[in-house]
């Protein structure tokens, strides 16, 4: 199974979409759009898995810097997920909290 990265994606463009550009070159298992947690609307990015992997080789050779709905897209196979989530480790960003935090407000237990 290979798994590829398709990048520079209209907002408009459709798993069906996706998956009728990449099935010119072999059987596609599975498309999936990545969309934003909090408004569902598309990020501009998909992953599409296939099974044969000269098959995918072929489709991101033909496929990368192909347009569709009017976008070129950037496709590659897709690297690894970082370990931690991306954020250095699984630290959280920003928020209130640490020693500092209650400072000028009488807090006199640090």
């Amino acid at each position: 199974m290979t798994n590829i990265f398709v990048g520079n994606l209209s907002y408009q463009a459709t798993s069906a979409d996706i998956q009728a550009a990449f099935e010119q070159y072999g059987a596609v298992e599975r498309v999936n759009i990545v969309t934003d947690r909090e408004t569902g609307q598309p990020r501009g990015f998909a992953f599409v898995e296939m099974t044969d992997a000269n098959a995918a080789q072929n489709a991101i050779n033909a496929l990368n810097g192909a347009e569709l709905r009017g976008r070129a897209m950037n496709v590659n196979e897709a690297r690894p997920k970082p370990a931690g989530g991306g954020f250095g480790g699984g630290q959280k960003r920003g928020g209130f909290g640490g020693r500092d935090s209650g400072r000028g407000r009488g807090n006199s237990r640090w």
